[in-house]
């Protein structure tokens, strides 16, 4: 008789084990699989802007020379503010049992809910995705939600399966209360299975959201909604990433003409049914897409689909400086109506001249990708950063490229394995880059028996005598399998460095 696994299910719930069952799935293996795509959807979501201390504990030293005097209670009320706004939310409102002082202090704080704080385990330093027994748990927040008046700072909800009516219903009503009492960032998570969970359309009632983060969830069809004329969706929404959702293209466009303030947006992981992406915006600044499988032991999904990128409103997007990661060989790209195929001339209507910061995503082993790599590189003439990552004769038949040539100063080259494809085109970069001055190339973990080995290989490639021989080529292998993390959302949104995709 064949060994019967028998362990606690932790990242899935009753209702889907035994879906998987039905289905003749062991679902110990949709268990491993959901933890590997909550692991990797976790990596995506921000660090709240205030700290939360989950093991911090209040309390009040007594006074030097010995008496019981409580010299917390007697700071100015902003200074207890702050203080209770770095307790996770069960704690701050016990604070208000401390003392007649501290009563009020709490309801006069905006509200940071995070339901990770109102289990035992609690999510804190490395994400792990965390079993949760969602009943109880949305009691508990339901209790919150109510009892804060408002308003609301920020609402994190990663912990709960809303896969049945009642939890959809309980979630349609926080959403109404979240635009009510004026909630400024959410992050909302569903657990996996199934993947087609509706997000309650009240959702897009909760104008005052600032930040946006949505995982796992069915986007409203925004067909059915009421007509909202020239208003805005999201009037104040400044940055909004999807990961891994079900969005119509229709709805996608929706959702972007709808939020005229967003600066940043991200598209992680598999967007389904998304075709069509147009980019514009007079404040749009970071645009990052990174529609990928998460890396796994096991299958636990179909590959991800391919979207194309409309940027016929790009021209709108004055401050978009920084794109990445176009896939070649799957994205199609389209600029003020005209389609990028291979070979197409360059001109005015089928640049984008704001891109100063580029990322690619390049299989070298596939032609298609390869034969497309020097049409997209000639959209963005004045690219002045390339990040390259790698998931003949051709280089030679490309000809020349003017943002090669003239304006990239910095590459980075990434999962490298020294294959014949990826040297011709180190030959062809080096031998055409006229003001290159910096160039990382990170090894593939494995890949090579010594660094020396890449190094030397790579001085043969840059001519003695041309415009790169001075360039400084730093050359080092990968401690992660894979070529490790070539991406971060959180990171590619970090504006306080020059250049926020590179991951060094």
């Amino acid at each position: 008789m064949a060994h019967q696994n028998t362990a606690p299910f932790v990242y899935l719930d009753a209702a889907a084990a035994a879906d998987a069952r039905r289905r003749g799935m062991d679902p110990h293996v949709l268990e491993q699989c959901t933890q590997d795509v909550l692991k990797f959807l976790y990596t995506c979501l921000p660090d709240p802007d205030t700290p939360v201390y989950a093991r911090a504990v209040l309390f009040a030293l007594p006074a030097a020379s010995g008496d019981a005097d409580d010299r917390i209670s007697a700071f100015p009320f902003g200074i207890l503010r702050n203080i209770v706004s770095r307790l996770p939310a069960k704690d701050a409102a016990r604070t208000s049992a401390l003392s007649r002082r501290w009563r009020p202090v709490s309801r006069c704080t905006p509200l940071a809910l995070a339901d990770a704080h109102l289990l035992p385990g609690v999510l804190e330093g490395p994400r792990q995705p965390t079993s949760a027994d969602t009943p109880a748990l949305a009691a508990t927040v339901s209790r919150a939600v109510a009892a804060h008046p408002g308003p609301f700072r920020a609402v994190r909800l990663v912990c709960g399966y809303y896969g049945d009516a009642a939890r959809r219903r309980e979630l349609a009503h926080w959403a109404q209360t979240f635009a009510a009492k004026g909630l400024e960032e959410l992050v909302l998570v569903n657990r996996p299975w199934p993947l087609d969970v509706p997000l309650p359309a009240t959702l897009l009632d909760v104008a005052t959201l600032t930040r946006l983060y949505l995982g796992l969830w069915k986007f409203p069809d925004t067909s059915a909604l009421p007509h909202r004329g020239a208003g805005a969706v999201f009037p104040h929404l400044r940055e909004l990433v999807l990961c891994s959702m079900e969005v119509e293209s229709r709805d996608m466009e929706y959702l972007l003409a709808g939020s005229p303030l967003l600066e940043n947006l991200g598209i992680v992981g598999r967007s389904k049914k998304v075709t069509r992406l147009r980019l514009g915006g007079q404040h749009l600044r970071c645009a990052q897409i990174c529609m990928t499988t998460v890396s796994s032991g096991s299958s636990c999904g179909k590959p991800w689909r391919s979207t194309a990128l409309a940027l016929g409103s790009i021209g709108k997007a004055p401050k978009l400086h920084v794109l990445g990661y176009l896939n070649p060989g799957i994205h199609m790209l389209e600029i003020r109506n005209t389609v990028i195929n291979a070979g197409i001339k360059a001109s005015p209507s089928t640049m984008v001249p704001g891109i100063r910061i580029l990322g690619l995503n390049v299989r070298f082993g596939v032609r298609n990708d390869v034969k497309m790599l020097p049409t997209f590189l000639r959209c963005f003439p004045n690219v002045e950063t390339l990040h390259l990552v790698v998931n003949l004769k051709f280089w030679q038949e490309a000809g020349p490229i003017e943002s090669i040539q003239s304006c990239i100063k910095m590459m980075t080259f990434r999962e490298f394995r020294m294959e014949r494809s990826e040297v011709a085109f180190f030959k062809f970069f080096f031998q055409s880059a006229q003001v290159l001055k910096n160039a990382v190339i990170v090894g593939s973990n494995g890949s090579f028996t010594s660094i020396l080995e890449v190094i030397s290989k790579l001085k043969t490639l840059i001519p003695e005598n041309g415009p790169t021989k001075s360039c400084h080529v730093l050359v080092y292998e990968s401690s992660d399998p894979d070529g490790g993390a070539a991406w971060s959302v959180q990171e590619g949104f970090d504006f306080s460095v020059s250049d926020p995709l590179y991951y060094c």
